[in-house]
Formats: structure tokens, C-alpha cells, sequence
């Protein structure tokens, strides 16, 4: 079951019934279900993103968020149901789709353009050389790593190897980028800075973003709408749209405070919601 909150407050829209999206749907997920070794994780998973939405997925460990990005990039097949990537299956838009995990995943011998460069060269190698650079270059700039182009990775702090990551994912220009808990390994300063800096980069490019995390702070912060998920057996408890003016800071805004207490009572007693019962 998926239910929506709406209401009047500026940051935050609660509306119960039918998801209704701003833009026409770009990917969706019809009756999904996925099992592992026998044991079901989700079944009966609907949902709909928008072209350029930020979408976050939020919830538990193990209930399925980073499964569900490995659905979309078409990584795992399901058990039964339905994906769709701008009317595709996911096998067939994969070119469209990039990746950004928890771990960087560079490569150590390589400088830190020369792993964006690579990602330019698997994608498409009939680019020339001196082509791939130059594209490499302007995104290294573009998160802020002009400077460090001729360093490897192990000369980079964890938040400059996530940044080297994300301009990698930039490179291949997709549509859509699957960021799965990308900065949860980050120590707090170094996160509210990466944060900050996918925002902008959002912003600049519009790409079609879903974000895994299990921080409400980071959620509030970065996304259009949160896609709150219970532990298993897994159903969606809550789409909430966050309609607070970027840059945000929960702690600072009552109306983001208000938003976290909601989800903090959600996860405490999901049954609290209008419309959503125990499974």
C-alpha cells in the first residue's frame, strides 16, 4: 500500500489516497516483489518517479531500498512484477543509468581522472582520448577537484574519492543516477558538505536522482519526496513531499521539524498512519 501525506504547511505536502506526480512518471514499479534464498523481502511494491525528481529512499536495514536501485538499474531480476526505465525494461535503458555506492570502487592505480576517464572509455570507446580527458577534466572541476587531477585515490580523503565517484557516474552523462548510501561511511562535516554539493549538482543538471539512506536528516535535506519503507515483511508506509525552498537545514525550520517528528512517529508506530494496518 502506498499512502501520502498532504497539507498546507509550505515544506511539507500530506495528502491521503493516490499518488499524484508534478511531472509524468519516468520510472515505475508495478506490483514488484523480490525474494532472497526463499525469504521475500518486499512483494506488491508500486511506485512512480518523476523525470528530474530527487527521490529518497528511507528505512531499516534490510528492508529492500538498496535492492530496489538494483531492480531499477536492472542489476537483479525480479520475483514477479514490473520495472520500467522512460517506458523500458531496465536491461534495455541501462546505458541511461549510472551508478554512485558506498564504497567509491576506484580504480587505486589509476589518478583520479583517469577513473572518470575510464568510465568515458567503457561507455564509449570510439571517443578519442584527448576527448575523454577534457570531459573528465570539466567534472573533476565541477565537484570541486580541478586541483587533484593527477592524484590516486589513496591521496584522496573518503569525501574526495566519493566526489571522483560521482563525477565518474556524471560522465557517462546518464538520465538517471543510483546513489545507494554514497556518503554513509563520511563523517558528519564531511556529509553535510557532499550533501550540499549534490544539491548543486542536481540543480545544475536536473538528472533524475534516487538516494538511499537511513539518515531522516539527510532525507529531509536533499529530497523532493521520501519514500519511507517498514522493516520486513516490506511495504511502503509513507510518500512525504518536501516542498521547502533549497538549501535546507531540518533543525532550523519548524515546518522540517515537524516533518521529522512525523517520520520519527511513523517508524516508532507505523500503524499510527491513516490507512496503513499491520501486514
Amino acid at each position: 500500500m502506498t499512502v501520502e501525506h498532504s497539507g498546507l504547511a509550505a515544506a511539507v505536502t500530506h495528502r491521503s489516497g493516490q499518488m499524484a506526480l508534478r511531472a509524468r512518471a519516468y520510472i515505475e514499479v508495478s506490483d514488484l516483489a523480490i525474494a532472497f534464498a526463499g525469504e521475500s523481502i518486499f512483494s506488491n511494491l508500486t511506485l512512480s518517479i518523476a523525470e528530474g525528481e530527487l527521490v529518497c529512499l528511507l528505512g531499516p536495514s534490510g528492508c529492500g531500498k538498496s535492492s530496489l536501485i538494483r531492480l531499477i538499474g536492472g542489476l537483479l531480476e525480479p520475483t514477479a512484477g514490473r520495472v520500467s526505465v522512460a517506458g523500458l525494461p531496465p536491461h534495455a535503458a541501462r546505458a541511461t543509468l549510472a551508478y554512485v555506492f558506498q564504497s567509491p570502487r576506484l580504480v587505486p592505480w589509476r589518478t583520479a581522472l583517469d577513473n572518470v576517464a575510464l568510465a568515458i572509455e567503457l561507455r564509449n570507446p570510439a571517443l578519442a582520448k584527448v576527448e575523454r580527458r577534457a570531459r573528465a577534466m570539466e567534472l573533476l572541476q565541477m565537484v570541486g577537484l580541478g586541483a587533484d587531477i593527477g592524484k590516486y585515490p589513496a591521496m584522496l580523503s573518503g569525501g574526495e574519492r566519493q566526489r571522483v565517484a560521482i563525477a565518474r557516474a556524471l560522465a557517462v552523462d546518464p538520465d538517471t543516477i543510483l546513489m545507494d548510501e554514497p556518503y554513509s561511511a563520511l563523517d558528519p562535516e564531511t556529509r553535510r558538505r557532499m550533501r550540499a554539493d549534490l544539491i548543486a549538482l542536481w540543480q545544475l543538471t536536473r538528472k533524475t536522482v534516487i538516494f538511499v539512506t537511513h539518515d531522516l536528516d539527510e532525507a529531509l535535506e536533499l529530497a523532493d519526496r521520501i519514500v519511507v519503507f517498514s522493516g520486513k515483511p516490506t511495504r511502503i508506509l509513507d510518500i512525504v513531499a518536501v516542498e521547502a525552498a533549497r538549501p535546507r537545514a531540518a533543525a532550523e525550520s519548524v515546518p522540517l521539524r515537524a516533518a521529522k517528528a512525523h517520520l520519527l512517529r511513523l517508524f516508532a508506530d507505523p500503524t499510527s498512519l491513516p490507512g496503513v494496518k499491520d501486514a
